[in-house]
Order: structure tokens, then C-alpha cells, then sequence
């Protein structure tokens, strides 16, 4: 960083906190200026001043990774050029400590900023002058540095490029990475880093896949967690399948909030399941992902995958009300039934898999809704299965958008309450991140007051925000077929939508030399472009 540059940064701090200073007034009502309404004034002002001290903070957080780089530079400069392997990891031990007492954290704190503000300073250049301009909080430049650990240099700045550059070729669309919740921020990142990581999602789920395990770890109050670590459809299917039970549940009269019905629901199935053999595998003859029936590699355009949909019932593992295509030995309804007090319903489960993916031309990853990136095997094998609970959703080869279901009127039909799930993909709020199936489809514009029953008119809300919309003057605005509602606020602020960042698919090799033979152009070129503030 130049002395221009550095000057510049100093500059704009200091003209943030003069701001600052004039909100802290008016917000206080201090302020000398004249207006007709003071209340509305000062809530004006302590939003303001929430704004301007956000991108205060991460100014300041760009100056601290600078400062901390700074120290680590200048202490290796001033080393021996002939410092010894044993010299060089005290140095280091030195320059957590110093760090560590200086900022008065642990030394594992110092250490996690040190290596960050390496990356930082050396790799992630757009990542840190975001967070110098205050267009990017510092949760944001970590959950950047996460996600890019493990790539080449340029795997990093391809990711950097593509939230944050707009001249890249396939910049993110519409909302900006810097006015997404962090939590939302990483979903994308980590959705973009598995589509175009070097290593195959087929390569990388098959060896992830042998380190599937339950924890189990004793908590304070008489309370214990108890964790799985699945196949991502697996996982998927027992969440989405419990939490439509529990909705089922849910009346006037039921006291248990839906986070309480769903641990009530897995403890009583749990509970309640057999084992029909002493072998918890028995039945399952799919190979694991990558191998052969006898455990041999399998290569890596192979379309078995290890995720069972055998419903035979000596399978002995335990028994969870997932449905036909999920987990190996599922219990019947009537079951269900005897070990609950409901059936749990069908809860389906959208998987969107690439046209050619799914013809087995390509390897591209599917998405399946709420979790992300799955193996084009896996998915391949959820709908060759005849998967009840996920339901198949083609995109265009041409930009990998979702293909168009269908619309009538009033009544919402299943098509179109469908294809409202694909495009908004959750909850449409700002920064909520209750995903499709357990929302609910809202008129934008309320029917009797001559709104229509059309995609454009549509949006996906969870329970609280939908309550939100009709209580209190937040207001969504319009939608598009592939766009969901950005929001204003009560004080006049207006929040964009997050779209899903649809991607052309792979066109295999033969399907591109036999359009060439017949003089086609073949573009796959994705939507691009932010959308005006």
C-alpha cells in the first residue's frame, strides 16, 4: 500500500467520524437544524449512525490486518539472513506473543489474525481494499479468507473476482457481496468454491464419504447433542422429512415451538425404531462413492454413488421416517405412526441437476435446495431411484436457469408453488435463511386488492416474516419470473433481493462438435450484470 493510498484510508476515517459525531447529535437531539418532525429526525439519525460506524469498523479492521502484516514483515526483515529452521518458529513464537499481549487475546486469536491478515495482504487484494472502502464488514474478509484456504492462487482470485470484481466474466449477480449477511455470503462462496474447485466434487464426496459418523457429546443442564455427519441427501431428506412432521404437529393448542417439535420427533423415531439384524449395514449393497461392488476404485465418471434407496425392510439400521430414496431402511408410515402421534408427510426435497449431468454426459455438480453442490452421481441416482421425496428440476443448457413450470389462477397450484421454490430458494426477507420447503407462498400484491396469481406476483416468506409483511409497513417490491422481491423498509430503505447464481452448464465435447457439423453456434453465456441501485 502506497503513502497516497495510506493517506487517502486515513482521510476517509477521519471524514467517517465527522459524520459520525453530527449523527451522534441528531440522534441525541442536540442537533441546532430544524425539522417538523424531531422523533422521525433522530430514528433517521441512529440508522444513519449505524451505517456509517458499520463501514467505520471495517476500515478500522482493514488498518488493523495492515498493521498486524506490518509488524510480521518488519520482524522477518529484521532477522539474520542465515536464521536457522529452529530460530525462525521461535521468531514466530515471538511475534504470536507479541501480538496476542498487544490486542490482549489468546495466542490462538493473534495467531488465526496473523495468518489472515498474510492472506489478506498477499493473495485477496479486492477482499481488503472492500474492507478498506467499508464496502465489506470484517466477517465478510474472513469468511473470504475460509473459503479460498486450500486454493491455488489463481482458484482464489477467481472466487475474489467473482463476488467482488463486476468486470469479471461471470460476476454474482444483483445483491452485492458486501450487503449480503455474512451467513448468506458464505452459502455463496461455498456454493461457488465446490463448483470450481480443481478437485471433483465426485473425487472429493468419495473420500469425505468414508468419515460419516454419530456424536455424541454431554452438555451442561441434563442436556447432550447428538450429531450425524451424512451424505448431503441423506441429511436433507431426514431434516426436510421431520420438519414437515412437525409442522403437521403444529395446532392452537400445541405448546412446542417447531425447533422443539423436530427434537421431539428424531428422539421419539429414534427411540422407538428396531434393529431387525445385529449388523447395522446389512442390506446395503451400494458401494461407497469411487468404488466398485468388490471396493475397487471406480473412475471418476462413474454414476453409482454410495447414497442407498433401497427401502428393503432387514435393512437394520435405524429406522428414521425419510421416505423411499434416502436412508437405507426406512419405517413405513404405519410405523410412524406407532412410534409418533402423526404420519410424517412427504417432504419433498428439489435437487436441480444440468440437463447433460443428468444424461451422464457431464460430471457437473446438481444443487440441491438447502444445503448447496452435490455430486452429478449422486443425483442421478435420486432420480433413476424414482426418489418420491426429491423432485427433479431440469435447467437450460443454454445459462443453467431453472426450466419455466407453469401458472393458472387464485388458488396457488403445486406447479407453480414449485417453481416459486426454485427461484427464490428461501425465505425472501433480507438475510433470512429459512430455506424453500418450509416457507409459505405470499401474494406480493394481495388478491382483493387486484393482484394475480402469477410468478411475478409471488414470493416465498417463513412464518415470522410473513407475519412481519402484514403487521408492520415493510413492503416487498415487484418480482420477475427469475427475480424474487427486494424489500423497502417502514423508514424508507431499500433492501435488494439475493438471486441465485445460475451458471451455463458444461456442453460435452461430441454435442458441441455435432452442432459445429450442422453450422450452430453454441453460447452459453450466463446472466450477468448487478441491477441498478
Amino acid at each position: 500500500m502506497g503513502n497516497a493510498a495510506a493517506v487517502d484510508s486515513m482521510e476517509a476515517m477521519m471524514a467517517s467520524m465527522a459524520a459520525l459525531a453530527v449523527l451522534a447529535a441528531r440522534s441525541e437531539g442536540r442537533s441546532d437544524a430544524i425539522c417538523s418532525n424531531p422523533l422521525r429526525d433522530r430514528a433517521d439519525a441512529c440508522l444513519e449512525g449505524l451505517e456509517v460506524t458499520a463501514r467505520l469498523e471495517a476500515m478500522l479492521a482493514a488498518r488493523k490486518v495492515r498493521f498486524t502484516a506490518g509488524f510480521a514483515n518488519v520482524t522477518r526483515a529484521m532477522s539474520p539472513p542465515d536464521e536457522q529452521p529452529h530460530q525462525r518458529l521461535a521468531r514466530d513464537m515471538g511475534v504470536v506473543a507479541e501480538v496476542a499481549c498487544a490486542l490482549t487475546v489468546s495466542e490462538r486469536s493473534a495467531s488465526a489474525l496473523l495468518a489472515q491478515s498474510h492472506e489478506l495482504t498477499t493473495t485477496l487484494p479486492l477482499t481488503l481494499d472492500g474492507l478498506q472502502a467499508g464496502d465489506l464488514s470484517w466477517q465478510h474478509a474472513r469468511i473470504m479468507v475460509d473459503e479460498t484456504t486450500g486454493l491455488d492462487r489463481a482458484g482464489a482470485a477467481a472466487l475474489e473476482a467473482h463476488f467482488l470484481d463486476p468486470d469479471a466474466p461471470h460476476p454474482a449477480r444483483w445483491c452485492p457481496a458486501g450487503e449480503l449477511v455474512p451467513s448468506r455470503f458464505r452459502h455463496k462462496a461455498r456454493t461457488w468454491r465446490e463448483r470450481h474447485h480443481p478437485v471433483s466434487i465426485e473425487k472429493r464426496h468419495a473420500k469425505s464419504f468414508l468419515d460419516r459418523r454419530l456424536d455424541y457429546a454431554p452438555d451442561r443442564d441434563g442436556m447432550a447433542w447428538l450429531s450425524a455427519y451424512l451424505p448431503a441427501d441423506q441429511a436433507a431428506g431426514i431434516w426436510n422429512r421431520i420438519t414437515a412432521a412437525a409442522r403437521s404437529l403444529q395446532s392452537p393448542t400445541e405448546t412446542r415451538t417447531i425447533t422443539q417439535l423436530r427434537a421431539d420427533i428424531a428422539a421419539k423415531l429414534l427411540l422407538s425404531a428396531g434393529f431387525a439384524t445385529s449388523n447395522p449395514t446389512a442390506g446395503n449393497t451400494d458401494p461407497a462413492p469411487g468404488t466398485n461392488s468388490k471396493g475397487a476404485a471406480a473412475s471418476s465418471t462413474s454414476t453409482s454413488t454410495s447414497t442407498s434407496t433401497s427401502t428393503s425392510d432387514d435393512v437394520a439400521a435405524v429406522r428414521l421416517p425419510v421416505t423411499d430414496g434416502v436412508a437405507a431402511g426406512v419405517v413405513p408410515d404405519k410405523d410412524v405412526a406407532a412410534a409418533g402421534r402423526a404420519p410424517s408427510p412427504a417432504a419433498q426435497v428439489l435437487v436441480t441437476v444440468p440437463v447433460f449431468a443428468l444424461m451422464g454426459l457431464t460430471d457437473e455438480p446438481a444443487d440441491l435446495d438447502g444445503y448447496g453442490p452435490i455430486p452429478a452421481s449422486m443425483a442421478r441416482k435420486l432420480v433413476a431411484d424414482g426418489a418420491s421425496s426429491f423432485r427433479r428440476v431440469l435447467t437450460d443448457p443454454r445459462n443453467g436457469a431453472p426450466l419455466e413450470i407453469g401458472r393458472t389462477s387464485y388458488p396457488i397450484p403445486a406447479a407453480m408453488r414449485q417453481w416459486l421454490r426454485i427461484r427464490d430458494r428461501k425465505c425472501s426477507f433480507p438475510g433470512c435463511n429459512n430455506h424453500s420447503l418450509d416457507n409459505e407462498a405470499d401474494h406480493i400484491l394481495a388478491w382483493a386488492n387486484g393482484g394475480t396469481t402469477g410468478i411475478t406476483n409471488l414470493e416465498s416468506l417463513c412464518r415470522k416474516h410473513h407475519r412481519l409483511k402484514h403487521t408492520t409497513a415493510w413492503t416487498p417490491t415487484e418480482a420477475t419470473k427469475d427475480e424474487p422481491p427486494g424489500w423497502t423498509s417502514p423508514t424508507g430503505r431499500h433492501y435488494l433481493s439475493e438471486h441465485p447464481d445460475w451458471e451455463p452448464p458444461h456442453w460435452p465435447g461430441q454435442i458441441q462438435d455435432l452442432l459445429r457439423d450442422h453450422g450452430a453456434v453454441v453460447r452459453t453465456t450466463a446472466p450477468s450484470g448487478r441491477r441498478p441501485r
